[in-house]
């Protein structure tokens, strides 16, 4: 492996395990949530279990979120530029937060403070484990030897390739966040309708499809992966789940009948900051593909 020749920062929002960041020295920018009164997760706030944050949510409590500030963006990347270091940013997708705008402002700030270090930001127009398989393309491309323009322009040329397909078993948290009505909730709910959605590429969630229960709507997941993938024999798939692994796993299994029973597939729980928004039971799908 070839040396690094840069640092690469994201944020908590690409919902990878904590080990990955560790293990691949990727530092992270903390987003965090509001929830009965408490301030969690961020910079300073107490984490949250993902187990008991979905048993609370399925109690019926409503959670708010919050995206990090430009301030806080500055903070994490200018100890590395102090220190000599180039810095590549990958930031949650402009059209759900204004992470990604506030790094933009930091690195605008730096770039004028430290005119001898270089320092980039890459909007990944993702989210969840959308936003995490992106970070694991750049960081291959890093740990092959690449220089900071040459991950940029990789990672720019690859994000719109990045595959989002998902489903979520309760339509009460997409009404509640306007990506559906509350006919529809309430309809698609009485007749037990699942909705299967994507992210554009404007990096927005997008209602594509609609199935009749649960194993039928993880089933349409990967009919519509079918359409547009171009999995190479080295390409990952990430799943994510929002306290759902049974139905990750039956996912995982779909998949690995499909693509081979050697592809690596990853499977994470999607944390608090987009699981109070997408809600218990959503499960994801992401893998490079042709299109969104």
């Amino acid at each position: 492996m070839a040396q690094r020749q840069f640092k690469i920062i994201s944020d908590s929002s690409c919902d990878m395990p904590k080990a990955y960041y560790e293990e691949h020295d990727v530092d992270i920018v903390k987003l965090g949530f509001f929830l009965n009164g408490e301030t969690y997760s961020g910079e300073d706030g107490p984490e949250m279990e993902e187990k008991e944050f979905y048993t609370i949510l399925r109690g019926g409590a409503m959670p708010t979120t919050y995206q990090a500030p430009a301030e806080v963006s500055r903070a994490h990347a200018e100890k590395y530029l102090e220190a000599g270091q180039d810095v590549l940013i990958l930031g949650f997708s402009s059209g759900l937060s204004g992470t990604c705008s506030g790094m933009i402002v930091a690195a605008r700030e730096l770039a004028a403070k430290y005119p001898e270090r270089k320092i980039m930001v890459v909007d990944s127009l993702s989210a969840s484990m959308g936003e995490g398989l992106l970070l694991d393309y750049i960081v291959k491309k890093a740990d092959s030897g690449a220089s900071l323009q040459e991950t940029y322009e990789y990672a720019e040329s690859l994000k719109l390739n990045i595959c989002h397909m998902f489903t979520v078993d309760n339509l009460f948290h997409l009404k509640r966040g306007g990506r559906v009505s509350a006919a529809t909730a309430v309809v698609g709910t009485l007749l037990n309708i699942k909705p299967v959605l994507h992210v554009d590429d404007e990096g927005h969630l997008i209602n594509i499809d609609k199935a009749v229960g649960r194993k039928k709507s993880i089933r349409t997941l990967v009919e519509y992966m079918d359409k547009v993938q171009i999995l190479g024999k080295d390409d990952p798939i990430f799943i994510s789940h929002g306290d759902c692994e049974e139905d990750a796993n039956y996912l995982k299994s779909l998949v690995l009948e499909k693509y081979g029973a050697d592809r690596r597939i990853e499977i994470n729980c999607i944390g608090p900051v987009i699981g109070s928004h997408s809600g218990p039971g959503t499960l994801a799908l992401f893998f490079i593909g042709s299109k969104r």
